[in-house]
């Protein structure tokens, strides 16, 4: 990397765009702008590093000012909602396991010509900053969207920074992904990565092809969302951002907007949030269907194997260094072996890094073991789980409508956690969006309760007084 003044200029100014949004927009559509925008347009890679604290980068500048920026700006207090317990449970567990992770492994490990240093406490409490930092988002998020409205401000926003990126995209298919270089100075990933099909896949400024098909499938089943409710967009914007989605040639992004797309447009939206549900428990049983052979490996190589033999040969190498690192994870189960490379794979005599880490469960599990994997990926399963408990106290079909949709994109998100590592505070937002509207409906649905418990007290009350 080697970058140049203009990406350092782009993090520096980036506070400066977030409060003029706070500023100018209200809270909740300003915090979509601050992190959406970030993802969308900074510097991929760059971070910008001080003593003592986490890095600085396109992930945590935009977090910080929306924390501050909701702060300064913000008309709505806290909430309080019934069945948080689970939430601050898993909050604390996701915030905290690094610490204890940390302060178990101050052992070195040495493996042929490697020698991996132990960590510490020290270790722990930046890990649990950094954690903080990435997550902020989340907790904006279930503060922030309570309604159909704040709802409908994330899908809308999605659309429009689609279409808006369609354009560089369709540049990057025709001229090569060369955006990000010709703007920051230097590539943010391999160039070969790139190249698919005889054609380039584009990335433009998420820093690779993958997160932007990613991107662009979420936003298909916004544009879906929106039309099946008729709120300004027409089926041809759906069928340009299907055209778009194809060109970012990524089978598992263009399988997600198939599976959702056509839900979205013609199921009720009950079985769009049911299906959302079983996609996320696949998800989080994964590690265990892993552990025990059950899930069908050999099947999916196989199905790859008709489409291509690069294919299957690629998803199998996946597979069997999923294995390998599984192994090593369950040396230390519970809270992992800490970071900086020690969950890793090393050859024995030359002590060389023969792992490939794709998924972020992974990568969790790896990391932070059993305790640090239910913790993230709990917190990004509870939303939709929640959304499905809360669906028949939504009061009306666009309510229901809006939670399908809202329930299908986190889902996406969750599952392309499993081939790729591609979390980001903009997936956080989305599940904390999620989790925050589900929780309103829930709030909602006990007023009649009170309703009725104070009309009888008023009429306890009535018949005290008329007797005295």
């Amino acid at each position: 990397m080697n970058p140049n003044w203009f990406a350092y200029t782009a993090l520096f100014l980036w506070p400066a765009v977030a409060f003029a949004l706070y500023f100018r927009l209200p809270a909740n559509k300003a915090t979509v702008w601050t992190i959406l925008g970030a993802f969308l347009l900074l510097p991929y890679g760059l971070t910008i590093k001080f003593e003592m604290i986490p890095g600085l980068d396109k992930d945590t500048i935009p977090n910080i000012c929306a924390l501050i920026g909701c702060m300064l700006t913000a008309r709505r207090g806290p909430t309080n909602v019934r069945g948080s317990a689970i939430v601050i449970l898993l909050v604390l567990m996701y915030l905290f396991s690094p610490v204890v992770t940390s302060y178990l492994n101050s052992d070195t490990i040495v493996v042929g010509r490697a020698m991996l240093p132990g960590v510490g406490i020290y270790d722990g409490i930046s890990a649990l900053l950094a954690q903080f930092l990435f997550f902020l988002p989340f907790l904006l998020g279930r503060q922030l969207f309570r309604d159909s409205a704040d709802v409908q401000v994330i899908l809308r926003a999605l659309v429009i920074a689609a279409l808006v990126y369609s354009v560089l995209m369709l540049f990057e298919v025709r001229m090569s992904p060369q955006l990000h270089n010709w703007l920051y100075g230097y590539m943010p990933r391999s160039f070969l990565q790139q190249m698919r099909e005889g054609g380039f896949r584009p990335m433009v400024f998420t820093g690779h092809g993958l997160i932007a098909a990613l991107f662009m499938s979420t936003a298909l089943v916004a544009a879906a969302t929106l039309w099946r409710l008729r709120m300004r967009i027409s089926a041809g914007i759906v069928g340009y951002l299907s055209v778009i989605l194809v060109l970012c040639k990524s089978y598992a992004s263009l399988g997600y907007a198939i599976a959702f797309g056509p839900q979205i447009m013609l199921l009720k939206p009950r079985t769009v949030v049911r299906v959302a549900c079983l996609i996320v428990l696949l998800v989080f049983s994964y590690p265990l269907l892993r552990s025990f052979d059950l899930f069908p490996t050999d099947q999916l190589v196989s199905i790859a194997e008709s489409v291509s033999h690069e294919r299957a040969d690629s998803l199998k190498f996946r597979f069997d260094n999923e294995k390998l690192l599984l192994d090593r994870a369950s040396e230390r189960p519970a809270f992992g072996w800490g970071r900086y490379g020690r969950s890793r794979i090393y050859e024995e005599g030359t002590g060389k890094d023969v792992s490939v880490t794709d998924g972020r469960w992974i990568i969790t599990l790896g990391q932070f073991g059993l305790l640090g994997f239910i913790a993230e990926f709990g917190l990004l399963l509870l939303p939709v789980m929640k959304a499905a408990f809360a669906f028949r106290y939504a009061p009306t079909f666009a309510d229901k409508m809006l939670l399908a949709g809202l329930s299908a994109i986190s889902a996406i998100n969750t599952v392309d956690l499993l081939p790729n590592a591609a979390l980001s505070p903009w997936i956080w937002l989305i599940a904390g969006a999620l989790l925050g509207r589900s929780e309103a409906l829930f709030a909602s649905s006990r007023l009649p309760e009170k309703r009725t418990s104070l009309s009888f007290g008023s009429q306890q009350n009535a018949r005290h007084e008329s007797q005295i």
